[in-house]
């Protein structure tokens, strides 16, 4: 009796195995493709910094009692000034803190002393209304860094956002859930 070579065992048993496993690759792959194939992408709703006015519609037109529109800043376009158009009112009588001279209603924007003549500017998100104001100053005569975003943990994802049947702009649009925020040049 002819005894056999330890080593073709090996190779027939490395290419049977190897063949089998090849095949439950493709047929998992071909699994995953088909199931990806039948899922529905799902949507949320965004503002489109680029088109948003700040026209004051996202405070005032939410369904929550706190508007799910939050302002954001973008810090690496923020100029850090003195005089920050999206923190002051138009002509302050000083450039302070003092809510005369703050353009924020609810004072949402927080300014720090970072050094000689800059300063940081932070959004406190639970006192932000989304009203805008601080958007359209930021736009009008700074560099546009402040602008609003709608949070997924606080929206409800409306199928009828009222917001953006009131939006004037037409900046309120649907995006994919995997890429929910449509951030400006520079973050």
């Amino acid at each position: 009796m002819a005894q056999q070579n330890p080593d073709n065992l090996n190779r027939r048993k490395f290419l049977r195995e190897g063949l089998f496993g090849g095949t439950l690759a493709m047929l998992g792959a071909a699994a995953a493709a088909i199931s990806a194939k039948g899922r529905k992408t799902e949507y949320v709703w965004q503002i489109d910094p680029y088109k948003c006015i700040g026209c004051g519609n996202c405070a005032t037109h939410c369904v929550l009692n706190e508007s799910a529109v939050k302002c954001v800043h973008t810090y690496a376009m923020c100029g850090y000034c003195d005089l920050c158009t999206g923190y002051f009112v138009p002509e302050p009588k000083a450039l302070d803190t003092a809510a005369e001279n703050q353009l924020c209603p609810t004072g949402a924007i927080i300014r720090t002393f970072v050094e000689d003549p800059y300063f940081e500017y932070t959004i406190d998100e639970p006192l932000c209304i989304g009203c805008g104001k601080c958007v359209v100053g930021c736009a009008a005569f700074g560099n546009g860094s402040l602008f609003l975003q709608v949070r997924h943990d606080r929206c409800v994802n409306c199928n009828e956002c009222a917001i953006a049947a009131a939006c004037p702009s037409q900046a309120f649009k649907r995006v994919p859930a995997d890429q929910p925020y449509l951030l400006k040049d520079g973050q």
